[in-house]
């Protein structure tokens, strides 16, 4: 199955999640799209719950589904807690990280800024935005990429950083000091409905 490359908007309100981050497309019309608009009453089955939240966290991260299956049998191998194992592994993604610490407005631009080889770790270029980080590594953008206008735009509107990562905004370097525990992670996804939906 192919990644997504439909209308984002119209996804998020049918998730009823903001996927690009910046909550705008659930400002206007806070309702799944359709003819009756808010007045629509569907009833999910356990199923259709499982599924819609498996879908929010795909869409989330921008994964097809190949990719998030492969990553959450990894988890599941971990020791731990499966569904937390498997967010913190989505969100020890380079692309990710790229994306949290402000260098890109959205997780597709921070796909690209690392697909057409703007990003080093520790020093060294690295083109596969799946790329996994552990605490300590460092990723920073190269110095003829720091010009970018997209990536000017990004650290101009953001203001936060989450607390397991350090950002220096003069060297446009991040570095991923920890994993994150649960509840620094998007707290509008139940992991456990998709750890049931995968266990059918």
């Amino acid at each position: 199955m192919s990644r997504f490359t439909g209308s984002v908007w119209k996804k998020s309100r049918r998730l009823g999640i903001s996927l690009t981050g910046t909550g705008k497309e659930l400002d206007k019309r806070p309702y799944a799209p359709g003819q009756h608009g808010p007045n629509q009453r569907k009833k999910i089955s356990e199923y259709g719950l499982q599924q819609q939240e498996k879908q929010k966290l795909r869409f989330m991260y921008g994964l097809n589904e190949r990719q998030f299956r492969n990553l959450f049998v990894q988890a599941g191998k971990q020791k731990g807690i499966h569904g937390e194992n498997f967010m913190i592994l989505l969100e020890s993604r380079l692309d990710n990280l790229v994306y949290r610490a402000g260098l890109a407005r959205t997780r597709s631009q921070a796909r690209q800024l690392v697909n057409h080889g703007h990003v080093t770790v520790d020093g060294r270029r690295v083109d596969i935005p799946s790329y996994r980080l552990k605490p300590s590594q460092v990723f920073s953008l190269r110095e003829k990429s720091q010009k970018l206008d997209i990536v000017k735009e990004a650290i101009e509107v953001n203001n936060f950083v989450p607390d397991y990562l350090s950002f220096d905004a003069d060297k446009m370097e991040g570095s991923y000091t920890r994993y994150p525990e649960r509840t620094e992670l998007p707290a509008e996804i139940n992991e456990a409905l998709i750890v049931e939906f995968y266990s059918r």
